[in-house]
C-alpha cells in the first residue's frame, strides 16, 4: 500500500499540517523540520496526490483541449502552440481527440468538468453553446479554437476569406469548372470555406460543384478523387479546391496512381491549412496557410487572461502558390 501523508507525519514525528506546509509552503517551516520530513518522504517512497490536492482547492493546473482530428497535422501544430504557451504559464494540456464524433466530444467535456480543469479549449464539431455555458456556470471558462462564437472568447482564421482566396486564385489561372471536395458541411470551418468559394465563383463566372465526404481524411479525399478521375474527360472539373490538405493529398493520390489525370495540366488543385507535408507531395500543393501554432498559443493566453467580455481574435489566411496550380 502506498504511503500516505499521515505515514510521513508519524515517521517524522510532526503533524499532518506540518507535512502539508513542507510540501506547499516550506519557507514557513524550520529547516531541520523540513529535512526530517523529506527524509521520511524518501524512506517511505511517498508520492503526493496532486489530483486530490487540486480537488480540495477547487481548480487544477491543467487545461483541456478538444480537437476534431489529432491525426491532422494542423491540429497537432495547434496543440504544440497551446502546450508551449501553457508551460510558460505553469499549466499542462490534456488533449482530447473527438475524431469528428459528437459523443466523444461530449465525453471529453464531461471528463474535463469532472477533473475541474482550469479551462477548456475546443474546436467544436457542431453547436455546443449550451454545454459550454454549463462549464462556465461551474467556473470553467472556455475558448474556441479555429472557430468563432459570440458568447465565448475565440481564436480563429477567416475561413470565408480563405475559401474565397482559393477559388479566386483558380479563376485567375483560367479555371472555370471547379469542384469543392468537402468534409461534413456541419463542421463550421468547412461551411465557411464553401461560403467563400461560392462567393468567388459567382463573381468570377465559374461553376462550383460540391462533393461532400464523411470526414476530412486522406482516404476520403482519395475516394472523391477516384470519382472525378473515372468520369469522362468532358465531364470532369478543371480544378479542385479541397477543404483541407489531407483531402487534397488524397485527391492527388487518386489522380497520380492511374496516371490518367495530370496536375495541374488537366486539373489544378488547392488545399487548405498548408501542413508541412503540403510542400513535399509528388506535385507540391498550393494551399491556404493558417497560423496553427499561433492559434493554440493565443487561445491559452485568452484563457489565462479571462477577459470579462468575450474577445475574438481572427487571423487572415495566406495563399501559398506551388506547382499544383501552375498556370497553363
Amino acid at each position: 500500500m502506498a504511503a500516505s501523508i499521515r505515514d510521513v507525519a508519524a515517521r517524522a514525528g510532526v503533524s499532518v499540517g506540518t507535512v502539508s506546509n513542507v510540501l506547499n509552503r516550506p519557507e514557513k517551516v524550520a529547516r531541520d523540520t523540513v529535512e526530517r520530513v523529506h527524509a521520511a518522504i524518501a524512506a517511505l517512497g511517498f508520492v503526493r496526490n496532486d489530483a486530490a490536492r487540486q480537488l480540495r482547492v477547487g481548480r487544477s493546473r491543467s487545461i483541456g483541449l478538444v480537437v476534431l482530428d489529432v491525426g491532422n497535422p494542423f491540429f497537432t501544430d495547434l496543440a504544440r502552440g497551446a502546450e508551449e504557451r501553457a508551460a510558460r504559464e505553469g499549466f499542462t494540456v490534456l488533449l482530447g481527440n473527438s475524431d469528428e464524433n459528437a459523443e466523444r466530444e461530449r465525453a471529453y467535456l464531461d471528463s474535463f468538468e469532472e477533473q475541474r480543469v482550469h479551462g477548456v479549449l475546443i474546436s467544436p464539431l457542431g453547436e455546443v453553446g449550451d454545454r459550454l455555458e454549463r462549464l462556465k456556470e461551474h467556473g470553467i471558462p472556455t475558448v474556441l479554437v479555429d472557430r468563432g462564437a459570440e458568447a465565448f472568447s475565440s481564436v480563429s482564421v477567416d475561413d470565408v476569406a480563405g475559401g474565397y482566396s482559393a477559388v479566386r486564385h483558380l479563376i485567375e489561372i483560367g479555371r472555370r469548372r471547379i469542384a469543392f471536395v468537402a468534409g461534413p458541411l456541419t463542421i463550421g470551418q468547412v461551411s465557411d470555406r464553401l461560403e467563400g468559394a461560392r462567393r468567388a465563383a459567382a463573381e468570377g463566372g465559374a461553376t462550383l460543384e460540391v462533393i461532400e465526404r464523411d470526414s476530412l481524411t486522406v482516404l476520403q479525399g482519395r475516394a472523391a478523387g477516384e470519382q472525378l478521375r473515372d468520369r469522362p474527360k468532358d465531364e470532369r472539373p478543371d480544378a479542385v479546391f479541397a477543404a483541407n490538405d489531407l483531402l487534397a493529398v488524397g485527391v492527388l493520390q487518386a489522380f497520380s496512381l492511374m496516371g490518367s489525370v495530370r496536375v495541374p495540366e488537366d486539373i489544378a488543385l488547392v488545399g487548405y491549412d498548408d501542413i508541412d507535408f503540403a510542400s513535399a507531395t509528388v506535385v507540391p500543393l498550393t494551399s491556404i496557410r493558417q497560423p496553427s501554432r499561433l492559434i493554440g498559443s493565443r487561445a491559452v493566453e485568452l484563457l489565462v487572461e479571462a477577459p470579462e467580455t468575450p474577445e475574438h481574435v481572427v487571423y487572415q489566411p495566406e495563399l501559398v502558390v506551388r506547382e499544383s496550380t501552375v498556370a497553363r
